[in-house]
C-alpha cells in the first residue's frame, strides 16, 4: 500500500436487499461506473448479505469493484453452526471483510475480544479487515468519545504484526448515535477522532506501518450532498456508507464527488 493513497468509497448493505435486488442493484452501479472517468485508484467496494455473495462474486472480475463481506468468524473449520470462515469468503472473491461493525456490537454483544480474533483470522487469510470504532451518545455525553475509540483500536490490533507492503487494514471511525439518524457528525469533528485514531495507530506500530498499512475512513449517514466536507479532511481517506449506498444515483453521487476530490488529495 505505498505510493499515493486512493480514496475509498465502501457500500455496506446489510441485510436490506434480497438476493435478486442485490444482484441488480451491482449491476447498475458496476454499469455507471463503467462510463466514469478518472476512477483510476478509487477504490469502491461493496458488501453485500453472504446469500448474495457467490452470485455477484462470478461479476467482480470483469469490473471496478472489490468486493467485500459484512462480517466473518474467527476459525477457519470446525462444529460453528451458522458462521463463516475467512477461507470461505476468499472462495467469493471477497478482498474485505467488515469487523466489529457497532450492529454487532450492540445487538449480537460483540466484544473487543472477539473483533481482534476475527482481525487475527481475516488477516492470516491475506483478507483486508476493515475494523469498525465509535461511541456511543451516552458515551459522548460522559466525554469518553476518545477513550472508547482508543480502547477498540488498542484492543483490537494489540499484538498483532504486521508486514510492509503485503498487509492492508481499514479503520472506519462510526460514531454509533448518528448510524441510520440521517445526520452526520461535523467533518471537522471527524477530522480530529480521525487524528485521535492515526495517534492510536502510532502507539502500536512504526510510523512506516501506520503511513502505508492503514486507511482510516468515516462513516455515519453519508450523503453526496455532504461527503466532499469529509473527502477533503487530510486524515479522511474515504467513507463507509449505508443508506444511501442502496440509491443507485446517490451512491454514483459520492464516487462523483470522490473523483473530484481525489485530483487535489
Amino acid at each position: 500500500m505505498t505510493g499515493t493513497k486512493s480514496l475509498l468509497i465502501l457500500a455496506n448493505w446489510k441485510m436490506q436487499l434480497n438476493n435478486a435486488e442485490s444482484l441488480a442493484l451491482f449491476k447498475e452501479i458496476d454499469e455507471e461506473l463503467k462510463g466514469l472517468k478518472n476512477t483510476e485508484g478509487m477504490g469502491v467496494i461493496i458488501c453485500p448479505s453472504f446469500t448474495a455473495l457467490p452470485e455477484i462474486a462470478k461479476l467482480i472480475p470483469e469490473t471496478k469493484i472489490k468486493l467485500g463481506a459484512q462480517d466473518v468468524f474467527w476459525e477457519q473449520v470446525g462444529v460453528y453452526t451458522g458462521e463463516v470462515s475467512p477461507e470461505m469468503l476468499k472462495e467469493c472473491n471477497c478482498q474485505y471483510v467488515l469487523v466489529g461493525h457497532s450492529d454487532r456490537r450492540t445487538y449480537l454483544k460483540e466484544t473487543d475480544e472477539m473483533v481482534h480474533l476475527k482481525i487475527k483470522a481475516t488477516l492470516a487469510s491475506l483478507l483486508s479487515p476493515v475494523i469498525c470504532v465509535g461511541e456511543t451518545f451516552k458515551e459522548r455525553q460522559l466525554g469518553r468519545k476518545d477513550y472508547v475509540v482508543i480502547r477498540q483500536v488498542t484492543q483490537a490490533l494489540s499484538g498483532i504484526d504486521l508486514i510492509l507492503d503485503s498487509t492492508q487494514l481499514i479503520i472506519a471511525y462510526e460514531p454509533v448515535w448518528v448510524i441510520g439518524s440521517g445526520q452526520a457528525i461535523d467533518s471537522e469533528e471527524a477530522e480530529y477522532m480521525h487524528q485521535v485514531i492515526k495517534q492510536s495507530l502510532i502507539d502500536l506500530y512504526p510510523m512506516k506501518i501506520v503511513e502505508n498499512c492503514f486507511r482510516i475512513i468515516y462513516g455515519g449517514s453519508i450523503n453526496s450532498q455532504i461527503v466532499k466536507s469529509f473527502l477533503v479532511q487530510p486524515h479522511i481517506d474515504g467513507v463507509l456508507v449505508g443508506g444511501a449506498s442502496l440509491n443507485k444515483e446517490e451512491f454514483i453521487g459520492i464516487i462523483k464527488e470522490a473523483i473530484k476530490v481525489q485530483k487535489f488529495k
